[in-house]
Formats: C-alpha cells, structure tokens, sequence
C-alpha cells in the first residue's frame, strides 16, 4: 500500500513553557528518520504562561508545526481541535507532557507498517501504587460499560488512518474523549492494536488528574454510555 504523504501530529498543551520548544524540537528531529512528511498541529489550550507565544515563534522557525490557540481549555476539545486542523492522511494525537521522541516514532513507525488498523499506546507501568489502582479500575469500569478489550483506555499516542471518518466527529470536550475513541473503535469494526509503553517519563508541568477529576472520570463514564446509547 503507497505510505501516507501526510501524517498530522496533534498535540494539545496546557501550561507547558518550560519543555514545549524542547520537546518540539525533539519531535522533529527523530520524526526525520521515519519516511514521508510531518506537521505537529500544537493546540494551545486556556493557557496562562508564554506557551502560545513559544509555539508562534517555533511555527516561524519550522514550517512543519503549525499552531492552533483556544480560549477554552478541555482535553477533548484541543484534540478536537487539532484533529479537525489537521490536514493528513495518518492522523495521530497524544499527551506532548508524557510522550517522548522514541516513543511517538515508534508508535508512527508501527502505523506506518499497519496502515489499516488504530494503533494506541498501552501504558504498562504507572509512577505510584495509587495511579496504577485508579487506572485499573477506571479501565474495568469502561471495558465493563462498553464491552471493550483494549486495556488502557487513555493512553497515547493514538494514530489512525483518515478514512476511519467517524474518529473524526468524537464530541466530548472533556478527558471522556479518549472512551469515546474507544467505543467508536468497537462500535465501527476498527481493528486496534495496543502497543506496550513502559516509559513514566514526564517532561515537565504538572498532572491534572487527581481524585476531583477522577470522581468525574468514573461518574463521566455512565454519563458516555447514556449519552452514545441515547
């Protein structure tokens, strides 16, 4: 099968000064070693730090990242965002906080071998015993809700083929998006495969998930199920 001549790399960023140009600069330096061509879609959401202003001047620099600023924050809606910027043919998004430069080319590396199925991350290890329980059971709640077999339901990166149209019209604004993915996947007969990342690496910023946002998550869940069966 001919290798996209595009891959769009969306990468949302909340707060992140002080690793974004970095962690930039690193994508598109090992991005070179894969073939065909690259852009890094940064979409810059509710920030309140120099993070858009850094991005601007990278995009002037590289014609290859191409920024997207919203006033709104939520994790779905810059991937949203970013996916609907996007101007690919392999799409891919993911945490630009977690994910590093060997990471995101294996994972695009592996897409471009599989170029007919979703390819996600599936983080094998967590920091602490109380994210690896929290995780744990927020996956067997919605693998349990959905009839999923995918593991990790959050992680990334998740690349997909752009004919795989109905990933592209995912509606939560929230962390829920990543769910919705999933049961997408399931619900349209998508083949996924899990690759096993065991990289905890963070480059800098802090988590915004803690017990308030992962109350909302396991409530969030029952309110998806509600939502797509309605």
């Amino acid at each position: 099968m001919t290798q996209p001549s595009l891959t769009s790399i969306v990468l949302p960023v909340h707060n992140q000064e002080d690793h974004v140009a970095a962690i930039l600069r690193g994508y598109l330096a090992a991005l070179g070693s894969l073939p065909g061509e690259y852009e890094l879609v940064v979409v810059t959401n509710a920030c309140t730090d120099a993070s858009p202003r850094i991005v601007d001047e990278l995009a002037e620099e590289d014609g290859r990242v191409r920024g997207v600023d919203l006033s709104e924050g939520g994790w779905g809606r810059a991937v949203k965002a970013g996916l609907a910027s996007a101007r690919g043919d392999l799409l891919c998004y993911t945490n630009a906080a977690r994910t590093t430069p060997e990471i995101l080319t294996l994972m695009l590396a592996y897409a471009l071998a599989y170029p007919e199925v979703v390819l996600k991350a599936n983080r094998r290890i967590r920091e602490s015993r109380r994210r690896r329980l929290g995780s744990l059971l927020y996956n067997l709640e919605v693998r349990a809700l959905f009839d999923l077999s995918v593991w990790d339901i959050n992680g990334t990166p998740k690349i997909f083929p752009r004919r795989f149209d109905k990933l592209l019209g995912l509606r939560r604004d929230d962390d829920l998006i990543d769910a919705e993915f999933n049961v997408v996947c399931r619900r349209e007969s998508y083949p996924v495969i899990e690759v096993p990342i065991l990289s905890t690496e963070r480059h800098g910023g802090r988590s915004t998930t803690g017990y308030r946002s992962a109350v909302r998550m396991y409530v969030g869940a029952f309110e998806l199920r509600r939502e797509l069966d309605g």
